[in-house]
């Protein structure tokens, strides 16, 4: 669910990022003949990593339905000689065990599996044509997240890392995680609670974007915000739609509520502990033209980085739906739902392995990010569990104008398969660095 913002994309390419070399940062430990071979085996898997990412990409699976998805992930973790675990935390979640041949710490690398309720406008060869109903309403099947491209980096990086287990010294945990779009529980947190992250030391992850092809961006702390549901049913009264008088309209409220809430993050946040969104992504009510229905329901978003205004918002949000519902005669059920913490990058880990990405970066480059996104992301319990460095690969193709580009979770989101191998070649790094640095160097 992760996504670079048009404004986040616009601070890139202005440079608004800066490259600078964190207050005490330190290089990594590295081992150039590792890094050759990290070199030689990406490039020479790189045609089967973009078959993989065709193949997810044309057969998209929703969250806690990605069977085909953990089918295909685990028979190539099991033919590279991986320990590998199926049904993870009772969802198709699986993992993959790479035991290297010296001892050494725990490193944990993931990815993210599951589509979105999205009809594909982008005309491609692998075009998802996949269709369910969500929500009562018929719709396309799309990775408009780039989830498959995650999961195919990943692939890509067990093979290239079971090819060097001999010269490793330590663990390598490979985390395919299921339903990272469905909040609040999400695929994270049962993966979790089946022990996945126990005796991990480190856990890296990668989101794929828009923006110039190939740079990569991160940052220290939050890196994307929390991000909570809600609902809200209003009930009126049903009756004639020529005789408004004689029913309580539960739409002329709910359109109230939603001009309503936009003044929440403007009029009752302190805006300068960090920005906020409240977002209404759905709302239904009514059958036909002549009838005023008994009842509305809306859904939708809460994202902020402020423990404080997660709060504020969750109360006015509620204060507001139920006392507009009142003035008018109606009644307000507002349920808010938690969700996925903020994800907060461990600055020990940013600090040193930050320089790996900045050795490995393309022309692009490589940036450091002024702010966090506004997207939510359950790689966040990951981090909770163990140092977590998660960070952005941008991927829209040369041929497509940046200003204006399409984003995540949009029908005509592009991800450019030149940017699979970069993916692989950093994560692959970014393991192999930890393991030879003995885990996370202590920062002076």
């Amino acid at each position: 669910m992760f996504g670079t913002t048009a404004n986040h994309l616009k601070g890139l390419l202005f440079a608004s990022f800066v490259a600078a070399l964190p207050l005490g940062a330190q290089q990594p430990v590295t081992d150039a003949a590792l890094q050759a071979e990290i070199d030689k085996r990406t490039a020479a898997i790189a045609d089967k990593v973009t078959a993989w990412r065709h193949d997810i990409h044309q057969h998209p699976e929703l969250g806690y339905q990605e069977k085909r998805t953990a089918a295909l992930v685990a028979a190539h973790l099991r033919a590279l000689g991986l320990e590998v675990q199926e049904n993870v935390g009772g969802i198709p979640g699986v993992v993959g065990i790479l035991k290297g041949g010296k001892p050494g710490p725990t490193v944990a690398l993931r990815a993210d599996m599951d589509a979105l309720p999205v009809t594909e406008q982008v005309d491609v060869p692998y075009k998802s044509m996949v269709r369910t109903v969500y929500n009562g309403v018929e719709t396309g099947v799309m990775h408009a997240c780039g989830h498959d491209m995650h999961t195919a980096m990943l692939m890509g990086t067990a093979e290239v890392l079971a090819g060097l287990r001999a010269r490793l010294p330590g663990t390598i945990k490979f985390l395919f995680q299921p339903a990272e779009e469905v909040p609040p529980r999400g695929g994270a947190q049962p993966m979790i609670d089946a022990g996945v992250m126990t005796g991990v030391d480190g856990v890296f992850g990668l989101h794929v974007g828009p923006g110039p092809l190939g740079a990569m961006s991160y940052r220290s702390g939050s890196i994307s915000a929390a991000a909570d549901t809600w609902k809200i049913i209003v009930r009126g009264r049903q009756g004639h739609g020529a005789f408004p008088s004689a029913a309580v309209d539960p739409i002329v409220v709910s359109a109230e509520i939603v001009s309503a809430i936009q003044t929440i993050v403007s009029r009752s946040l302190d805006l300068t502990t960090g920005p906020a969104v409240v977002t209404v992504g759905a709302i239904h009510g009514g059958l036909r033209e002549n009838i005023i229905p008994d009842s509305v329901w809306m859904i939708g978003t809460i994202r902020t980085f402020d423990p404080k205004a997660r709060e504020t918002v969750a109360k006015r949000l509620t204060q507001l739906a139920q006392k507009i519902a009142e003035a008018h005669g109606a009644t307000a059920v507002v349920d808010v739902v938690p969700g996925y913490g903020s994800t907060i990058n461990n600055t020990a880990m940013v600090s040193t392995f930050s320089q790996t990405l900045k050795r490995v970066g393309t022309n692009a480059g490589v940036f450091e990010s002024k702010a966090g996104s506004m997207a939510g992301e359950d790689f966040s319990r990951f981090a909770e569990k163990a140092p977590g460095f998660f960070f952005n690969l941008s991927v829209t193709p040369t041929t497509v104008e940046l200003f204006g580009v399409a984003g995540n979770h949009s029908p005509l989101f592009q991800g450019d398969d030149k940017a699979l191998p970069i993916g692989v070649r950093a994560m692959s790094t970014l393991a192999v660095d930890f393991l030879v640095s003995g885990g996370i160097p202590r920062v002076p």
